[in-house]
């Protein structure tokens, strides 16, 4: 179920002060004042726009050599994936690491996709969609490593 999940990201634990501080804003007798921001068109209109967001064939190629690079049965694997990955990423995580970087090519006021947007958000969207085994924990070896070592094994993809 987990694969259902765009990102998985890892968040630091908030200081004592601010943990106070939800405290207040949370358990006080006053209820927040909540407004929307946007509404459901908008949203929809949002992620139309993303899609819209061209990429080359070559990234496209990019993104779908990583994700095949996370499967232990890859024509070629790693040998770090070879010896901790039981299980490697679908297509689906293809599918969401185009558009996460689509979304922050946005974010990021460009109207393309670049070789950045994707290694940027290749370890929150395959975290949690690559099964390590026993090899892995035992040697305390984890996903994010993996990953990384595989965006910079992986070659890149060559500029148009």
């Amino acid at each position: 179920q987990l694969d259902r999940f765009l990102f998985n990201a890892i968040l630091d634990d908030l200081s004592a002060e601010d943990e106070l501080k939800v405290l207040d804003l949370t358990t006080a007798t006053r209820v927040p004042k909540v407004e929307a921001v946007t509404s459901a068109e908008e949203l929809l209109e949002f992620q139309q726009l993303v899609r819209m967001v061209p990429i080359a064939e070559t990234l496209s190629r990019y993104v779908v050599a990583l994700v095949r690079a996370t499967r232990p049965k890859s024509e070629k694997p790693h040998e770090l994936v070879k010896r901790y990955v039981n299980y490697g990423a679908s297509v689906r995580a293809a599918q969401f690491i185009v558009l996460a970087a689509k979304a922050r090519a946005l974010s990021n006021r460009r109207y393309h996709v670049s070789y950045e947007d994707i290694t940027s958000v290749v370890v929150p969207v395959l975290r949690h969609r690559i099964l390590l085994n026993f090899h892995a924990e035992s040697d305390q070896v984890g996903a994010d490593e993996i990953l990384k070592q595989l965006i910079s094994q992986v070659e890149q993809p060559k500029e148009n």
